[in-house]
């Protein structure tokens, strides 16, 4: 008897142990949340790059998750980034309000940053976010710093 009660606890003890490994890849996959909290509507914003965004990635303002990514295309007239999304219907962003991709750390997931205007007309379900800031591709930075260095210790030869 008391070698059967020992198995069961064990058993339930691995499958608390997957239940909770469950919930950690959601969350790290940022799946957490099945259905969104609400009415949402949805705007469009185009960008040169997006470098690593991905879909389900937060909206954000002022640190305060406020939606989500929908969907990410390549917009075929304009080849920018076309991304989607789902803001939360009480969230009424100005008309000349600015989306960026910005990231979580530096080397943390992307996320869009939401950066509200001073215009009295808000967004509504369907319109365009028209200022947008791309993605900062960290390789471009860096090869951007070497390039310059290098035409610097250039320069400072010749000078010699």
């Amino acid at each position: 008897m008391n070698k059967k009660r020992v198995e069961v606890l064990v058993g339930l003890f691995v499958l608390l142990g997957l239940v909770a490994l469950v919930f950690l890849a959601l969350k790290a996959a940022n799946l957490g949340a099945f259905a969104s909290s609400g009415d949402t509507y949805t705007l469009t914003a185009k960008f040169d790059n997006i470098g690593g965004l991905k879909a389900r990635a937060p909206v954000r303002s002022a640190g305060v998750t406020v939606g989500r990514v929908t969907s990410i295309a390549l917009d075929p007239k304009t080849y920018q980034g076309l991304v989607v999304m789902e803001i939360q219907k009480g969230i009424q962003f100005p008309k000349d309000s600015s989306a960026k991709i910005l990231t979580s750390g530096l080397l943390g997931d992307q996320y869009v940053g939401m950066e509200p205007g001073g215009d009295e007309k808000v967004f509504v379900a369907g319109d365009v976010v028209k200022q947008t800031q791309s993605a900062i591709v960290l390789e471009n930075l860096i090869g951007q710093l070497l390039f310059s260095k290098a035409s610097d210790a250039g320069a400072q030869e010749g000078s010699k």
